[in-house]
């Protein structure tokens, strides 16, 4: 029989599994600015400091898909666009995690999709099909936006680039992650069992990577990367985590790019805030199979306009 606690945790823990798609795409980099205010001044700057290092504009004003550049003061629905990178060494490496957010501030809604790395699209810019994560590896990230802009046909607006290769020292900057593993499976050396587990950096990110002996595939890994970094943002927020801010805003300046500007983060904390209540999480539908002896996740074009029409709708663009 359960206590009274118990129930109460339970209940906790699956209001926040809700909560976990709007997190995952803006926690990383906001994850401090709700504890600003404990600090005062100092801490107030060092994180407007580590945000201007991570600010990385792109090469336009605005999306060719908008008439008009979207006004985060006049609470205009936007799109956020993260980018895993698979960065190892001086290799540019290629999008390992695609997800794109459409957020509406007044319907308080988020759209979430999730796009397979293998997917089988067009590259703009290189004129051919390849699979969506090789647009990185070719363009970075404006290549990458603009081939997914193509491949849903909707505007992408903000970009949050994370790279995962040294994603393990946020992890580690935070004390470590608790996650709920539910495959036993090894990987690089490490056995990962059934049930809890405590991770550091370089096991975390281990975790996150195995895809071949998931009978889910991308979209196990997937499902995997979104515990971690949730986990970084259940431990970013602590206390505990907010006594090191310095390592974590260290972590963050080294790891994370945007083209969001630090007042856009501020805009964005205080408007836009309460769309994390109600998220959908969207699954791209599909049939994987191999061309010229080459792996693709093949989406016929019916579910890509069904996609881009849930999308749009929630950026008001029907």
């Amino acid at each position: 029989m359960e206590t009274e606690h118990e129930v109460q945790r339970r209940r906790k823990k699956r209001k926040s599994k809700k909560k976990k798609g709007f997190k995952i795409a803006l926690g990383i980099i906001l994850l401090l600015i709700l504890g600003v205010g404990i600090y005062g001044y100092s801490v107030y700057s060092s994180v407007a400091n580590t945000f201007n290092r991570t600010h990385e504009p792109l090469n336009r004003e605005k999306s060719d898909k908008r008439s008009e550049k979207v006004s985060l003061a006049k609470h205009d629905p936007i799109s956020i666009l993260l980018l895993g990178v698979d960065q190892r060494g001086a290799d540019r490496g290629r999008s390992d995690s695609l997800m794109l957010l459409t957020v509406n501030p007044d319907k308080k809604a988020v759209k979430m999709v999730s796009i397979p790395r293998d997917t089988r699209t067009e590259i703009i810019g290189k004129g051919k099909e390849d699979k969506i994560n090789h647009a990185y590896a070719f363009g970075g990230v404006d290549m990458s936006i603009k081939t997914v802009e193509n491949f849903l046909n909707v505007p992408i607006d903000y970009y949050i680039q994370v790279n995962m290769e040294s994603f393990k020292d946020i992890v580690d900057a935070v004390g470590g992650v608790t996650v709920n593993n539910t495959l036993d499976f090894t990987y690089e050396g490490h056995h990962f069992e059934k049930g809890q587990l405590e991770l550091n950096g370089e096991n975390a990110l281990k975790y996150s990577r195995m895809r071949y002996d998931d009978p889910r595939g991308d979209f196990g890994r997937q499902s995997r990367q979104q515990q971690i970094i949730q986990a970084v943002i259940d431990e970013g927020a602590s206390i505990k985590s907010l006594t090191n801010y310095g390592t974590i805003l260290e972590a963050i300046g080294n790891n994370v790019k945007t083209n969001l500007t630090f007042d856009d983060m501020k805009e964005i904390q205080s408007n836009y805030k309460e769309a994390r209540n109600n998220v959908e999480h969207i699954q791209i539908n599909g049939t994987g199979g191999k061309v010229n002896g080459i792996y693709y996740y093949n989406v016929p074009e019916v579910e890509r306009t069904k996609i881009s029409r849930i999308l749009k709708e929630n950026l008001n663009l029907n």
